[in-house]
C-alpha cells in the first residue's frame, strides 16, 4: 500500500506542475507569437502541440483525481478539475475564443491554473486521510 501511495502523491505533484507550467505557457503566447518566427518556436505554438497538452493534462488529471476522490470523498478537488478542464477544452474547440489572441490566452491560463490547484487540493485531502470506520477501502 505505500507504494500506491507514493505513487499517488506522484502523480498529483506532477499534475500540479504540469498544469502550472501550462498555465504560464499560456500566458506567454501572446508574446511568444510575435517572437516566435525569428526564434524559430513556431513548432511549439501549434495546435497539435496545444491539443496533446490538454489531452495529457485531462487523462492524468481525470485518473489521479479520481483516484484521490476513492480515498477522501470529497468533491472539492474534482470540482476545481471540471471547472479547469472546461476552460481548457473551451479555448481549444470554441472557433471563435481560440482565434483571439487575448481571451485564449486568458482562458487557456485560468484552465491551467485550476487544474493545478485541483491536483494540490488532492494532495492535500489525500494528506490528510485518516484511515477509520468510514474508509471505504
Amino acid at each position: 500500500m505505500p507504494l500506491l501511495s507514493s505513487m499517488r502523491h506522484l502523480l498529483d505533484r506532477f499534475g500540479a506542475t504540469g498544469s502550472l507550467l501550462c498555465a504560464v505557457h499560456c500566458a506567454v503566447i501572446p508574446v511568444a507569437l510575435a517572437a516566435a518566427p525569428s526564434l524559430g518556436l513556431s513548432v511549439w505554438l501549434g495546435d497539435g502541440v496545444e491539443r496533446s497538452l490538454i489531452v495529457f493534462v485531462t487523462l492524468l488529471g481525470l485518473s489521479s483525481l479520481l483516484w484521490g476522490y476513492r480515498l477522501h470523498r470529497t468533491l472539492h478537488a474534482l470540482g476545481l478539475l471540471l471547472v479547469g478542464l472546461s476552460a481548457l477544452w473551451a479555448g481549444l474547440l470554441y472557433a471563435p475564443l481560440h482565434h483571439s489572441p487575448i481571451p485564449h490566452a486568458v482562458v487557456m491560463t485560468l484552465g491551467g491554473v485550476l487544474v493545478g490547484l485541483a491536483h494540490l487540493v488532492n494532495l492535500r485531502l489525500n494528506h490528510v486521510h485518516v484511515h477509520d470506520a468510514r474508509c471505504a477501502h
